[in-house]
């Protein structure tokens, strides 16, 4: 089975621009923050914290439809099973949850019930504060290896900012018997964890 070799072919690795568009509105939230809400495409989106002079990535996602895809992540916040971060500790850069998701929000679905309006308050001022930014990706295998790589970017980076980061993803990145590929990224701002140029 062939395998990659980056020094016999390092020549062979592909090179790609890819255009980020944003910020947008989560969908629904527009009314809120006067942000266009998220175009529907078939990409990667990055959900984003106002951070300095730019924009903090805290997850990037993968989908077919991102309108489909933020009305099932709207209803899995409204459940309570993602983590809730206090928005003014997060646009500075730092974690501070409300709530936290997944594992411990199924073993402590009572103190969820007791405090659900505080929990839908802060799920509401989060999706309000997200600033979405979108990517047209038809191949959803370079989208799970684009996901993966930003991800993973993050998670090793020794900024202190990273550890806003959302944990805990199923991350599919490349395999060693794919071609590597280099991703110039193109925005009009400043993301803060998304390098200009990032190998997946």
């Amino acid at each position: 089975m062939w395998s990659f070799n980056r020094i016999r072919d390092a020549a062979k690795i592909e090179q790609k621009e890819l255009y980020w568009e944003g910020p947008f509105s989560w969908t629904g939230y527009e009314m809120y923050n006067n942000l266009e809400v998220t175009p529907e495409l078939e990409g990667i989106y990055l959900w984003t914290f106002n951070y300095k002079n730019g924009f903090l990535v805290y997850a990037a996602g993968i989908t077919n439809s991102t309108q489909r895809r933020f009305r099932s992540h709207t209803n899995e916040y409204k459940k309570g099973k993602y983590t809730v971060m206090d928005i003014n500790a997060a646009e500075k850069g730092e974690r501070q949850e409300i709530w936290h998701g997944w594992k411990y929000a199924k073993e402590h679905q009572e103190e969820f019930n007791f405090r659900r309006t505080e929990i839908m308050k802060a799920v509401d001022e989060q999706l309000k504060s997200f600033r979405i930014f979108v990517v047209r990706v038809p191949d959803k295998r370079v989208r799970e290896r684009f996901e993966a790589a930003i991800m993973h970017n993050i998670y090793y980076c020794k900024e202190p900012w990273a550890d806003l980061a959302d944990r805990g993803m199923f991350l599919n990145g490349r395999y060693n018997s794919e071609m590597p590929i280099e991703i110039k990224n193109i925005c009009n701002c400043l993301i803060y964890g998304l390098p200009e140029t990032l190998e997946i």
